[in-house]
């Protein structure tokens, strides 16, 4: 059996499960969420765990096993818990602030750069402007709009300027050699 698919799911205090066919519902003190699993997988909850089984030894429905426990793993841990992706701005007179709901980056551009969140995400920026958390439930999102928002202004290899993951090593380029006499 798969490792990853054969371990038990721990339900938090809090947290309910309910499995309509192929329809799992989690929900928590965080909110809730929704998906559907293959028919090759079933869904057991027994002493406060979730158990995931499969049908047959193929290799594409072994594959799903430790796949759809991980995505309902994140269910569970973002309802309770939620997610969170911190990015860092680096540059000078680069900044990022929240106005309502939206976060306004100033990244050198000509204009600020609005990035309306998608239902679910709030932003957090730090007071100076410097780090910008991207936080929410469902963790496939969370990622995404992160990874949208970095996309906006990447690091680039000379100066390290742009926004970054937090503890992302870019990889820097020496300038011009220069001419020796």
């Amino acid at each position: 059996m798969s490792r990853i698919g054969r371990m038990p799911i721990p339900l938090p205090q809090g947290v309910t499960v309910q499995i309509e066919g192929q329809q799992v519902m989690v929900k928590g003190p965080k909110g809730e969420l929704a998906r559907e699993i293959r028919p090759e997988i079933s869904i057991d909850e027994t002493d406060g765990n979730l158990v995931l089984s499969r049908v047959s030894d193929e290799p594409s429905v072994r594959a799903l096993h430790g796949l759809t426990r991980a995505l309902v793993n994140n269910m569970v841990v973002g309802t309770s818990r939620g997610f969170e992706k911190v990015l860092e701005v680096h540059g000078v007179g680069y900044r990022a602030e929240v106005q309502g709901k939206n976060l306004v980056l100033n990244l050198g551009f000509s204009h600020p750069v609005e990035v309306e969140p998608k239902p679910g995400i709030r932003f957090e920026v730090e007071p100076r402007g410097g780090t910008i958390a991207v936080q929410g439930i469902d963790k496939q999102l969370v990622g995404q709009v992160a990874a949208d928002i970095r996309k906006i202004r990447p690091p680039e290899p000379y100066k390290g300027k742009g926004i970054r993951y937090q503890g992302e090593y870019v990889r820097r380029k020496a300038g011009k050699a220069g001419k020796v006499a």
